[in-house]
């Protein structure tokens, strides 16, 4: 699962490809008719982050192949572009599916440098059926309330409850959203990526997408190829395993992820003292999970919650110190209070993540054909949680309602592209949730784009998250359009070092010194605030 990138790469051999129009023969792409539309009408909305946020709404068609029917609302936010050379819209995607956008826009014209940012209106979105979106979906309020039934199926019984609830879920989805449900997908979201490129005025768009964002990225390129202007895509979605064989894929990595976490906890004996073995240190964590599954810490973290609460450590490590203390709090002290504290922190579901999980599955199940014989998944999930079991079962009941969704499955498409200009790809080897393979497969499957690495790096979503390597290749492809290029024949056109492993809360909390505590700080305050942009707990 871990390709090394170092051995990739020839060292020195970096030369600078530009950014080139497109070539003649991408010719646009048959598409539906779309009614003339109105220019935004942005309001200030501005936060003590962001003063000069702005916010508007657009009406689009619910099919875009009826322009003229029946329309939904999407939820924007910009930050105005104050440059002279202006070089048109870039739109912010934080993934999910069902990622809240909104919050993007401020984020990213903060963290790119101001010369550049200036030169974009930086734009963020809620998705359709997302957030400040109308209708925003939420198809059964509450699913996730504690304590839910063992994720890892105790007999038939419990194999039942959660097959149950499963089956539950989509059939409200299909109950209160039959006529929406249809049009809740990839393919109809992209197009609506173009509506907001036609409702600015602008010939092409630019983009910066974030794990599923990556997916969202491709099959808008794949659509219009010839209104794509600089695409960065990090933390990439493999196309050709959407979406049942990535998730399965997920497992897997998690699993590793999480194992990494228990190798990083037994360095840190002197503070968290489990243990300095990995393996005794994840035993420990498993009998603390059978614990909870006998007597559910303070009444809300059974099997499953505890599953939800670490998950987030296997999306960003700068979660890692606190779940430690939790977790010897636990098992040292006999101390739930952590725990909890953690669970609430990480996982417990309110009403905007139950609006972000009912958007998921209806996207997830939409887009691609699932299983609909549930002895595929029995079989599938068993063979996985005996390699991999820390998330395998949580993970299989999350994507359940897909064997039951009410609305037939598409085809995806085939994101296969050569007319476009150069794309800028970024990925970390260890990455859980979009594992490394994803990120060459669309180097593959995308001519003339660029992979940039982050070696070691086992965090999703990479850029903007203080990793200043990686923010340089960002801000150079938005600022030139030059991206790196590697050696003929390597894999990766450029690598950078992952950022150092987090600290202990204790050791973090000392004054920083000379060889670069302040910097290590800043660098972390960066990743927390991607990370919880990105939903990724916190």
């Amino acid at each position: 699962m871990n390709p090394r990138a170092g051995l990739l790469i020839a060292t020195g051999a970096l030369v600078a490809g530009t950014v080139t129009v497109l070539p003649a023969a991408a010719e646009p792409r048959p598409e539906p008719a779309t009614r003339p539309l109105a220019p935004l009408a942005w309001t200030g909305c501005p936060t003590k982050a962001y003063p000069r946020l702005q916010c508007a709404t657009l009406k689009v068609p619910l099919n875009h192949a009826e322009p003229k029917g029946r329309t939904v609302t999407l939820a924007l936010t910009r930050v105005a572009h104050t440059a002279k050379d202006y070089q048109g819209p870039l739109l912010v995607n934080p993934g999910g599916p069902g990622g809240s956008g909104r919050a993007m826009a401020g984020f990213v014209a903060a963290s790119l440098p101001a010369k550049v940012a200036a030169r974009y209106d930086v734009i963020g979105f809620d998705p359709r059926g997302v957030g400040e979106s109308e209708p925003a979906l939420d198809c059964k309020p509450g699913h996730f309330d504690p304590v839910r039934p063992d994720s890892v199926p105790r007999g038939a019984e419990g194999e039942r409850s959660n097959v149950e609830r499963a089956r539950s879920f989509a059939a409200a989805c299909g109950e209160k959203y039959r006529d929406v449900l249809p049009y809740i997908d990839t393919v109809s979201a992209a197009r609506d990526l173009d509506a907001i490129r036609a409702a600015v005025g602008a010939p092409r768009i630019h983009y910066l997408g974030y794990s599923y964002g990556t997916y969202l990225g491709a099959v808008y390129a794949r659509l219009y190829p010839q209104r794509v202007g600089r695409f960065a895509l990090d933390s990439v979605v493999n196309p050709r395993g959407v979406w049942y064989e990535d998730n399965i894929a997920q497992d897997y990595a998690f699993d590793s992820r999480h194992k990494d976490f228990m190798a990083w906890v037994a360095r840190q004996d002197a503070t968290y003292k489990l243990g300095t073995d990995p393996a005794a240190v994840e035993a420990a964590w498993y009998r603390m999970r059978e614990a909870v599954g006998l007597n559910p810490a303070d009444g809300k973290v059974g099997p499953g919650e505890l599953e939800d609460t670490f998950l987030p450590g296997g999306y960003y490590n700068g979660y890692w110190p606190k779940l430690a203390e939790a977790f010897s709090a636990y098992v040292n002290e006999k101390d739930a209070g952590p725990l909890t504290e953690a669970y609430e922190d990480h996982a417990a579901a309110d009403a905007a993540a139950d609006n972000g999980y009912s958007v998921y599955t209806s996207v997830q199940c939409r887009d691609a054909a699932w299983p609909r014989d549930w002895n595929v998944w029995r079989k599938d999930n068993w063979e996985v949680h005996a390699k991999a079991p820390f998330s395998a079962w949580n993970n299989a009941w999350y994507n359940a309602p897909c064997a039951f969704w009410p609305v037939k499955s598409l085809t995806p498409p085939d994101v296969t592209n050569d007319a476009v200009p150069p794309m800028l790809i970024l990925q970390a080897t260890d990455d859980a949730a979009t594992p490394y393979e994803g990120g060459v497969a669309l180097h593959r499957m995308v001519g003339g784009s660029s992979l940039v690495v982050e070696e070691g790096g086992g965090n999703h979503g990479v850029s903007l998250g203080g990793n200043d390597c990686l923010d340089t290749h960002l801000a150079a492809y938005f600022s030139t359009g030059r991206v790196p290029r590697g050696a003929a024949g390597a894999e990766a056109d450029a690598v950078c070092a992952a950022l150092p492993e987090p600290k202990p809360v204790k050791e973090a909390k000392t004054p920083a010194t000379r060889d670069g505590g302040s910097t290590r700080d800043a660098a972390s305050a960066r990743g927390a605030l991607l990370h919880r942009l990105l939903g990724h707990g916190g």
